[in-house]
């Protein structure tokens, strides 16, 4: 298993940090470009959108060309992605086209482009760990693994831009897409075919997202996923509105909390799951009342040390909960299916950050607590469905017949 998943959990690292190198000069780009809030939040949603509708691509491409042309094209959209977007960031910057213009340009590049690219990526790895392992403690270590990879992205990405973006807002742009060139070149040279790599059709027909074991599973990790997103876009408003800060110091702040959050994630995801090797309903029911328990916190934190606790503990829940989401789905397929599995993992995903941005944002300005009681009750929907749903059964029960 480590050997197969080595190369895909590199990729997924050094991506998914030349991604987030861009996340702390993206707000003060807009207002360079003259963007108006809502349209980056239009920027980073149709990202999701685009990410979303390509995922289940990416999964039935890998059954058609395999994972070296898979992981190479997506890789090269999104090295093209991210070069197109610096380009149109240094002529927006030079006020050489209209907010329009720029606009536009920023939503074929940064949101089509290399959206649809980097969705290759996580799946990917989640289709190389579920045909690389046969036990359900092995796929859910390996799926914490490609979780716990983004999370590493999620630390080292944000601190790495704005640590440049002190010297120029461009360096993280330029940086970022000569990232995603070199490792396009790495996988080039050493990610090689399979020998047994090949076109196979699915037995059965095609995969049914609303199956009544598939469709629960996918509505809990939904419903996971989008509790994160609800408050995620919120914690600056939160810690600036709670604390009284100006913008400087809720940057600061807000850094401390994401950082302190990011470090749990990684350190639950990549040491705690694989060191418990608990099947996946069990880190399910586990993580997820943790998880609202953190949202309890948030609801009542007034300073900023119960914040940065309250995204600790979430980090806690959502690290042993989504390994468990991950995984489980890929339990009721067989090893042909992986692929088209995994595709749907990650559309999952992405279909929250295309909701819950918005949706945040809009509940936060009714009033800053509804966001905050929303993400509760997501976490209460998610623990009803892995506690209730016939799908639970069909993930405990020993696989017969895969779909």
């Amino acid at each position: 298993m480590r050997k197969a998943m080595t190369p895909l959990l590199v990729a997924v690292v050094v991506l998914f940090s030349a991604q987030q190198l861009l996340t702390p000069v993206l707000a003060p780009l807009s207002r360079e470009f003259r963007l108006t809030e809502t349209q980056l939040g239009v920027v980073i949603t149709t990202a999701a959108a685009a990410l979303t509708i390509a995922s289940p691509l990416w999964g039935g491409a890998l059954r058609v060309i395999g994972l070296r042309a898979v992981l190479l094209a997506g890789l090269g959209l999104a090295t093209t992605g991210l070069a197109g977007f610096a380009a149109v960031a240094a002529v927006g910057l030079e006020g050489e086209a209209s907010p329009a213009t720029t606009f536009t340009l920023m939503l074929v590049t940064r949101s089509l482009i290399f959206g649809a690219g980097i969705a290759a990526l996580p799946v990917a790895a989640l289709a190389v760990a579920g045909t690389a392992t046969t036990s359900e403690a092995d796929r859910t270590r390996a799926t914490g693994l490609v979780g716990a990879a983004q999370g590493v992205s999620l630390v080292l990405g944000p601190a790495g831009g704005g640590a440049l973006a002190v010297a120029s807002l461009l360096l993280p742009l330029y940086l970022a897409p000569a990232i995603a060139a070199l490792l396009l070149l790495w996988a080039l040279v050493t990610v090689r075919p399979a020998p047994a790599e090949r076109a196979e059709r699915p037995r059965g027909g095609s995969l049914r997202p609303w199956d009544a074991r598939l469709w629960p599973l996918f509505a809990t990790g939904f419903f996971l996923y989008l509790s994160l997103g609800l408050v995620q876009v919120i914690v600056g408003f939160l810690v600036a509105d709670r604390l009284h800060l100006d913008s400087q110091a809720t940057a600061g702040a807000v850094g401390i909390a994401l950082f302190t959050a990011g470090l749990v994630l990684v350190g639950v995801q990549g040491v705690v799951v694989p060191a418990l090797g608990w099947p996946a309903l069990r880190l399910l029911r586990t993580g997820t009342p943790i998880a609202g328990a953190a949202f309890v916190l948030l609801t009542f934190a007034q300073n900023l040390l119960l914040i940065a606790v309250a995204f600790a503990v979430l980090a806690l829940g959502l690290g042993l909960a989504i390994p468990g989401f991950t995984a489980a789905p890929t339990l009721l397929v067989g090893p042909e299916r992986q692929g088209a599995i995994s595709g749907l993992v990650n559309a999952t995903v992405g279909a929250t950050f295309i909701v819950g941005p918005l949706l945040g944002t809009a509940l936060y300005e009714i009033k800053p607590e509804i966001p905050i009681l929303t993400s509760l009750a997501a976490c209460v929907v998610a623990l009803a469905l892995v506690w209730l749903s016939p799908a639970a059964r069909h993930v405990e029960a020993p696989v017969t017949e895969p779909l």
